[in-house]
């Protein structure tokens, strides 16, 4: 992997989060998990490069990301759609998901784990975390729709600075 300013950065994210998605990435070598991702987003908040990042609480993902206050997202190319079924859909409170996947885990400078696997790998440092909630949709019907008991609580958004960026 090489490092690059994240301003460098080509990739079109509508479509890579949509198309390729995406994994998020948190915790320390002692404990870690990744967690596949559809919903977010890049751009620029407070002069900084950002990530948007939408994690539904009950996440386990969620308490690591929590505890660091940073994560990476990893984008591995649409041939792992496997390997994000795996990480969309199982917990890693119940299996290692590095294991199930046979990804291969490496760990940044600062401790945050990435997948060698990955063409592109941001390193974020939290910014700013809110909950969604119910009283701001313009749409009502967007939050019954996506926020139900058939399809889960509302998602937890996250703000992160990108500190670090790799490509291969």
């Amino acid at each position: 992997m090489k490092a690059i300013d994240p301003l460098e950065i080509s990739d079109n994210f509508i479509e890579i989060i949509g198309k390729e998605w995406m994994l998020v990435a948190a915790g320390d070598e002692n404990k870690s998990n990744m967690m596949t991702a559809s919903w977010g987003g890049v751009g620029v908040l407070w002069g900084k490069p950002v990530v948007f990042a939408f994690i539904r609480p009950e996440r386990y993902t969620r308490e690591l990301i929590d505890a660091r206050n940073a994560f990476t997202i990893s984008f591995m190319g649409e041939q792992y759609k496997g390997v994000h079924k795996i990480c969309g859909s199982l917990s890693g409170r119940d299996i290692d998901k590095v294991k199930e996947t046979g990804l291969s885990l490496a760990f940044t400078e600062n401790g945050n784990p990435y997948f060698k696997e990955s063409r592109l790998t941001l390193e974020c440092e939290l910014l700013y975390v809110s909950k969604i909630e119910e009283q701001h949709f313009k749409n009502p019907e967007l939050f019954g729709r996506w926020y139900n008991e058939k399809a889960g609580n509302p998602h937890i958004v996250y703000i992160a600075e990108i500190v670090r960026a790799w490509e291969k």
